[in-house]
C-alpha cells in the first residue's frame, strides 16, 4: 500500500492541484520585453464569439485579425500575437471548445482557424449558405445596389462556397 495508506475519504474527494492547459500553444518569441497590453485584451474581449448559431465565425476572425494587425513589435510574429490573444476572443460554448481541445494541439494560426471553422461553421451551414447564394433573388422594391450588397454579404458569409465568379 505504501505512502498513501493514511489518506482520508475527504482526500479522495478534493481535487488535486490545478494546472491550466490550452489547445493553443504560441510559438516562442525572442522579444523578452513584449507583453500584451490590458487595453488590447479588453478590446478583444469586447468582441467575443460565443458559438451561437446566429454568429458567423468568419466575421469574428475578420474583426479579430483587424485588432491583431494593430500590434507591431520587433521580433514578435503575427502568429505569436494571434495565438496569444485568441483565447480572449472566445466566450460560452466557443471558450469551452478551446478548453476541451487536447493540450498544445494547435501551434499555428492556420491550425487554429481550420479547427475553429471546422467546429463553428459546419457543413450544414455551408450547404444552407450555398443554397441561399444559388437561389438568390432581389426582393420587391429592392434597389439593384441593395440587392448587390446583400448578395456580396452572402458570398462573404460563405467564403468556401467554391462557385465560379
Amino acid at each position: 500500500m505504501g505512502e498513501n495508506n493514511n489518506r482520508t475519504l475527504r482526500d479522495y474527494g478534493v481535487p488535486g492541484a490545478f494546472f491550466m492547459s490550452s489547445g493553443i500553444t504560441p510559438p516562442t518569441t525572442p522579444a523578452n520585453d513584449f507583453e500584451l497590453k490590458p487595453a488590447l485584451i479588453q478590446l478583444v474581449s469586447q468582441n467575443q464569439f460565443h458559438g451561437l448559431s446566429n454568429e458567423f465565425p468568419q466575421d469574428h476572425l475578420r474583426r479579430f485579425l483587424d485588432l491583431c494587425s494593430t500590434v507591431k513589435h520587433n521580433g514578435v510574429t503575427q502568429d505569436y500575437i494571434r495565438l496569444s490573444l485568441f483565447k480572449f476572443s472566445l466566450a460560452g460554448e466557443a471558450a469551452r471548445w478551446l478548453v476541451n481541445l487536447p493540450p498544445n494541439s494547435l501551434t499555428t494560426w492556420d491550425e487554429v482557424t481550420k479547427a475553429f471553422l471546422g467546429r463553428f461553421y459546419p457543413l450544414s451551414k455551408t450547404a444552407d449558405m450555398r443554397s441561399q447564394i444559388m437561389d438568390f433573388q432581389d426582393r420587391d422594391g429592392e434597389s439593384l445596389y441593395d440587392a448587390w450588397e446583400r448578395f456580396k454579404a452572402l458570398l462573404r458569409a460563405c467564403a468556401n462556397h467554391q462557385m465560379e465568379d
